[in-house]
Order: structure tokens, then C-alpha cells, then sequence
């Protein structure tokens, strides 16, 4: 059987990776999970300078869920390139680093410090999450500024370019057609739905942002749609995210168009999410026949 997919370019020797922001740079699941099995490894976002990120309370579960508002601490570029990326050149898997900012101008500094990294894969621009207020938030909502900040990274990056896309948008076609024209060699998506909860007996917001990203198995079917959706309205490739727990839901992705999944709350649930997606996928090819797991990406028209 063959699990190999082939991304802008790039061989992966199967479709799981992490979801951003999930699995740290990898470091913090290496005692657990066998890095070298995974698809790719997707950094937890990374700005030109360390971030500290939203005041806590910063996590609450929800129904068949969690939100986060997290606010993409990070240490910055350089800790990242001294620490990070040196530990990942250890192991045999592609490596895609999520980028972050709040200005154009932050992305492309990354973007170009990133270019001479060799263990470097591939780049997603995070323009998409809801927990920040300046910068990603915008990007992700607006066509236009989409285009433009998808234009600006083009003409540095060295690697291929993924714009990770939110879902709280009117129309999620309209938002990958505008990466796509502005030359986004791939698109991932969902990030988290905006989300609110209310603790009722303290009379105060569960997260000190108030509203935070609500991810986890409560938003799967969202997410399905919005890649079939996607995927049915661009021809660059679809990485799709959003309440994986198995390999049932990974398949399920897959045939709605996405080239590769992201599996993400379910790496704080069970450390070994991952692992158990690309067993199961192998195990569902074996049960139904599949010789080649692209016979199933996009099948579903």
C-alpha cells in the first residue's frame, strides 16, 4: 500500500501532521510520540520577537471541546532557529514552521530568516486566529488584506507557502480563491471558531480574553464542509484540520478533497492521536482495498 502524498512539491511519507499550536515544536511530545512516523511536524507559531501572549485564565473545556486564547506566546525567531529547528534536524520528517505577526512587515521578517533553513518543508502562514487583535485577526477576514499579505510573503519565502484560513468568515470559497490569486501554493484549513462561555455562578467570563478559539470533535462538521467547499473552488492543495480524533475522521477529510489532515485538540487528550490516525488509515486501506491513498483524496464530488 502506499501512504505517500505529494504537497507543492514535497513528499510526505503519509497525509498526519499536528495542527499548529498542539504539539509544541515537537520537543514536548518526543518522550511520547515517534516523531520520525508523523507526516510532518507543524510548528507552534513563531513571530520576529518573543510574545507573551494573552493574560490568563487561557483554556476551558466545552461540550465535545476545548477554547483557547492562548494569544500565540512564543519565544521569537531566534530561540526558535537555536533551539527548535537544531532539535528537529535530528529527525527524519518534513517540517513546516507557522509563522505569525502583526504587520506585514513582522510575517516577511520571519518569512526571510526562515529562507536559508534547510530543515524548513514548507511555511503556513497563521493570518487566522481569533485570539489575537491586532494583525492575524484581520488578515484572516479580509479577502484584500489576505491577498495583500499573501503577495508580500510570496516574494520572500524560499519555501512553499500555505495561508492557514479561518472559518469565521462569510464565505470560505471567497477566502481561499483570494490566496490562491494572490499566488499561495496551499491552503490550510479550519482554524478555531470564535467562541464565548460564561461561568454563570461567578458571573465572569471562563477566559480572561472573553472570547477565545473553540476547537475540538464539536466543530468537525464545520470544518468538513469548508474544506470540500475549498477544495471544490481552488486547484492548489488542501490541508485539512478541525476535531480529528481518528482515522475515520482523517478518511473523512480526505474525501471531501484535503490532501493531507491536522490532527489537534486530541494530541492534549491522548498523546498518541497521531500515530493512531496513521494506523487506522492503514487499516481502513487494508479492509477496503485501497492500494493508494490518492485513489480517496477528493473522491467525494
Amino acid at each position: 500500500m502506499n501512504t505517500q502524498v505529494e504537497i507543492c512539491g514535497v513528499k510526505f511519507k503519509n497525509p498526519v501532521m499536528d495542527a499548529s499550536g498542539t504539539f509544541g515544536s515537537g520537543i514536548e511530545y518526543s518522550e511520547m510520540v515517534d516523531l520520525n512516523r508523523l507526516g510532518a511536524i507543524v510548528t507552534k507559531g513563531v513571530a520576529n520577537v518573543p510574545w507573551e501572549g494573552n493574560p490568563t485564565p487561557r483554556v476551558t473545556e466545552t461540550p465535545s471541546g476545548m477554547m483557547n486564547a492562548i494569544g500565540l506566546q512564543n519565544p521569537g525567531i531566534d530561540v526558535f532557529i537555536e533551539r527548535d529547528l537544531k532539535f528537529l534536524e535530528g529527525y527524519d520528517t518534513n517540517v513546516i514552521v507557522n509563522v505569525c505577526g502583526r504587520s506585514v512587515e513582522d510575517y516577511v521578517e520571519v518569512v526571510e530568516r526562515l529562507g536559508e533553513e534547510k530543515k524548513v518543508s514548507m511555511l503556513e502562514i497563521n493570518v487566522s486566529c481569533p485570539n489575537v487583535k491586532h494583525g492575524g485577526i484581520a488578515f484572516g477576514t479580509d479577502p484584500h488584506a489576505l491577498e495583500e499579505i499573501t503577495r508580500a510573503v510570496k516574494a520572500k519565502a524560499k519555501q512553499p507557502v500555505i495561508m492557514k484560513l479561518s472559518p469565521n468568515v462569510t464565505s470560505i470559497s471567497d477566502m481561499a480563491k483570494a490566496a490562491e490569486a494572490a499566488g499561495a501554493d496551499a491552503i490550510s484549513l479550519i482554524n478555531t471558531l470564535t467562541a464565548m462561555k460564561i461561568d454563570i455562578y461567578r458571573r465572569k467570563f471562563a477566559l480572561a480574553n472573553k472570547t477565545g478559539g473553540l476547537s475540538g470533535p464539536a466543530i468537525r462538521p464545520v470544518a468538513v464542509r469548508m474544506v470540500y467547499e475549498a477544495s471544490h473552488t481552488v486547484k492548489i492543495p488542501v490541508i485539512g484540520m478541525g476535531g480529528i480524533a481518528s482515522a475515520e475522521d482523517a478518511v473523512e477529510f480526505l474525501m471531501a478533497g484535503a490532501s493531507a489532515v491536522a490532527v489537534g485538540m486530541y494530541n492534549f487528550h491522548r498523546s498518541s492521536a497521531m500515530i493512531d490516525c496513521i494506523d487506522g488509515i492503514e487499516e481502513f486501506m487494508k479492509k477496503t482495498g485501497i492500494q493508494d491513498i490518492n485513489e480517496i483524496i477528493g473522491c467525494v464530488g
